[in-house]
């Protein structure tokens, strides 16, 4: 588990002030609609939807990154609430419900890198090399509030078998329309896919 404060930050974005750094908690935290307790976010335009309330990576998509950046990368160091193990969150389905602890998480979209993401981590190409790479981690939206602990198992309770993998997820964002129509086709689907899909789609789903 993993929180952050906002702070004033020369480097981050338009805003100058972030969230991102996010340090190792211990004991229970509780789970909120807005996320988990102790846990800010400074840019509420681009982070601020009960959409992405916790957001989770994994440790084994860190160890992968470890010798592609030649340093350590400890939990919390991408920005997530959650650093999971033993998950594939690229097989995660929109609309999957997990539940942590006692409470209920539901699966909403990949992390897409920003200005502030790349600032952070210091690295030349950082947007380009973390969407090439496409292992994003996941957000998740609270669906029963509850709390959570460090050694808490993962089950997931439900997965749609009419939806897409956070992977499938991603490529939809950087264009791919068939992805997209599947995406939108999901009743499930949080609001802001709408938005991407004028973008990927452009006029065709006017028509």
């Amino acid at each position: 588990m993993n929180v952050g404060r906002a702070v004033d930050a020369a480097w981050a974005g338009n805003l100058k002030r972030t969230a991102i750094d996010k340090r190792p908690v211990e004991g229970r935290v509780a789970v909120m609609v807005n996320g988990l307790g102790g846990d800010q976010r400074a840019d509420m335009v681009a982070h601020g939807s009960p959409d992405q309330a916790v957001y989770a990576y994994a440790r084994e998509d860190y160890d992968w990154w470890e010798p592609q950046l030649g340093r350590e990368l400890r939990n919390g160091r991408f920005g997530e609430n959650l650093t999971t193990s033993g998950v594939d969150l690229g097989q995660a389905m929109l609309g999957e419900r997990w539940r942590v602890g006692t409470a209920v998480l539901e699966v909403t979209a990949p992390r897409i890198p920003c200005v502030v993401f790349r600032n952070w981590l210091d690295e030349q190409g950082w947007i380009k090399r973390f969407t090439a790479a496409a292992r994003p981690g996941t957000y998740f939206r609270v669906v029963e509030l509850g709390e959570l602990g460090v050694g808490d198992d993962i089950e997931v309770l439900s997965q749609p078998h009419d939806s897409v993998t956070i992977t499938e997820a991603f490529h939809a964002y950087h264009g791919s329309r068939d992805l997209m129509r599947r995406i939108l086709s999901f009743p499930g689907h949080a609001s802001a896919w709408d938005r991407v899909a004028e973008r990927v789609l452009k006029g065709e789903i006017n028509q």
